[in-house]
């Protein structure tokens, strides 16, 4: 489905441009009927390799930008109160890691929207290929991140804050705070000290509605995304061994410096990739 998504949404936008140009001299009625097929045939080349061919969908930053906005509204993410623009930066980062090979095929991705309170649902895993929210919880904050909201984070060892930035999931392992995820950081200076600093993914019961209501605002962590009791054990199984998780926040810096937000490192290689389809 996100294969034909796109097929729908930037093919036309790829080949009307090249075709159109390809068949001036030709009545209206010829280029329409030229472009009609152009895009069938690519549509259906791309729904039997799915998101295998997305590299050769994003020419330029404008297809890009409308490819994701299509997705975003496909799924429907304005009713889970998760903003484009994050959307956007998470996919940007989803396909450079891709690209670089680190993920698996599962077609997920989780974002953890720390621009929004602990009181608020901010944790989401989405399945690109389902074109659904698959998971929509809470996640806690380290305790020196902030009370109810989340303002500072740190890569130091022992700051007891939350990192942002790009994570690839690793293995399971069973620990002191029961069933757990290791998470290995894509950005340095910004969460590449995550394994030595024992930040996992785990389940916690200061996460959950009672501990709001009781306190106005989650329990915290010694930095670890914790999630509720009764959705650790499905979270973490459903995105183990190399999904990504992005960590937002509204940080200038984090925005401005990260190379895996960098949607430029897409173009050059994904404009030859088209090329070479043609």
């Amino acid at each position: 489905m996100l294969a034909l998504l796109f097929a729908t949404t930037t093919a036309f936008q790829i080949l009307s441009v090249r075709d159109y140009q390809n068949t001036e001299g030709h009545d209206n009625k010829n280029r329409a009927a030229a472009l009609a097929a152009a895009v069938s045939t690519r549509a259906l080349t791309i729904s039997t390799r799915p998101l295998a061919m997305v590299n050769e969908l994003f020419p330029d930053e404008l297809v890009f930008e409308d490819s994701v906005q299509a997705l975003y509204h496909a799924i429907k993410l304005e009713e889970y109160n998760l903003s484009y623009k994050v959307f956007k930066y998470a996919m940007t980062g989803y396909f450079n890691l891709r690209q670089q090979g680190k993920l698996n095929d599962k077609k997920l991705i989780s974002i953890i929207d720390f621009s929004k309170k602990s009181s608020l649902k901010r944790f989401y895993t989405i399945d690109l290929e389902a074109l659904a929210v698959k998971f929509f919880t809470y996640v806690s904050h380290g305790k020196n991140t902030g009370e109810d909201e989340a303002k500072s984070f740190s890569n130091v060892v022992q700051s007891n804050q939350s990192s942002l930035g790009f994570y690839v999931t690793g293995e399971t392992y069973t620990g002191s705070k029961g069933y757990s995820l290791r998470l290995d950081g894509m950005e340095k200076g910004y969460n590449d000290r995550v394994r030595e600093r024992a930040v996992v993914i785990h389940n916690a019961d200061y996460v959950s509605e009672t501990w709001i209501k009781k306190y106005g605002r989650l329990g915290r962590s010694q930095g670890c995304p914790a999630l509720p009791v009764e959705l650790g054990k499905k979270i973490i199984d459903a995105v183990k061994n190399k999904t990504v998780i992005f960590a937002y926040s509204n940080d200038e810096e984090y925005l401005a410096s990260s190379h895996v937000l960098d949607a430029a490192r897409l173009f050059p290689t994904l404009t030859a990739s088209a090329k070479n389809v043609r």
